[in-house]
């Protein structure tokens, strides 16, 4: 649940709300209200680009054409294991499982 902050509490806070907002994982956004009406979102940055791209497929009639067969996929079963890809792939022991997309 996003918090509520008076837009006075946001100007006194404002330098302290990154981690405010990054400390706390159910915390995504605060909402800055003036005379108790919704006028501004605050939230961290990574939050705004995940919302932006999620926005851009949603946007994109082949993307999401692409994820809802994926989901259909899933669903019916038509899936393959990562061994059964590497294979197809003929990818060699070098690649490195333990290791996400970023390289991490």
């Amino acid at each position: 649940m996003p918090r509520t902050l008076s837009m006075g509490e946001a100007r006194d806070r404002l330098t302290r709300l990154p981690e405010e907002l990054t400390q706390d994982d159910s915390t995504e956004a605060a909402i800055i209200t003036r005379r108790g009406e919704p006028v501004l979102a605050v939230m961290p940055w990574e939050f705004y680009e995940a919302l932006i791209e999620t926005l851009e497929i949603m946007g994109d009639p082949e993307q999401m054409a692409l994820l809802r067969q994926g989901i259909q996929d899933v669903a019916e079963g038509r899936t393959q294991s990562w061994e059964s890809v590497k294979a197809g792939l003929q990818l060699d022991d070098a690649v490195d499982d333990s290791t996400d997309a970023d390289g991490d």
